[in-house]
């Protein structure tokens, strides 16, 4: 069974996806089962686990780029009549595009920390617990 959802994970959200619609034809209890499987995971992207995949990010990423670039050539048709104003928009649009980019590269800063933190709590609290035999910590 792990062996599948790693499958699926490779795949990203579209392989999940399909399995649940093909569990709601030939099973419906089954493709219910998955949905909530998705949701609670944080698979479906929402909720409390709205972190991106890497498939999700690669994809947003990308959607991103295209935006920029279609938003730049939309600016350049509509002039203000003012050459000094425009000039001024300009630079103020990629900053704050700029601006942009560094906030989100902080925050994935941020969540890596956060996983390294919660990552490290969790090894720190494995170490010390006792083992089954009643030795302390597991040796690594």
């Amino acid at each position: 069974m792990t062996q599948v959802v790693a499958t699926l994970d490779d795949y990203g959200r579209p392989a999940w996806l399909a399995v649940m619609v093909l569990s709601f034809i030939l099973f419906w209890p089954l493709g219910l089962a998955i949905l909530a499987y998705m949701i609670w995971s944080g698979r479906m992207g929402c909720g409390r686990h709205g972190e991106m995949t890497r498939w999700q990010q690669r994809w947003a990423d990308k959607f991103e780029r295209k935006r920029e670039h279609w938003g730049r050539e939309m600016r350049g048709f509509h002039s203000s009549g003012n050459e000094a104003f425009d000039e001024y928009r300009e630079e103020t649009l990629k900053r704050l595009e700029e601006e942009q980019r560094e906030f989100r590269e902080f925050l994935q800063r941020l969540r890596k920390a956060k996983d390294k933190q919660e990552f490290d709590q969790f090894m720190s609290e494995r170490r010390s617990r006792p083992d089954v035999d009643g030795t302390q910590g597991a040796s690594v």
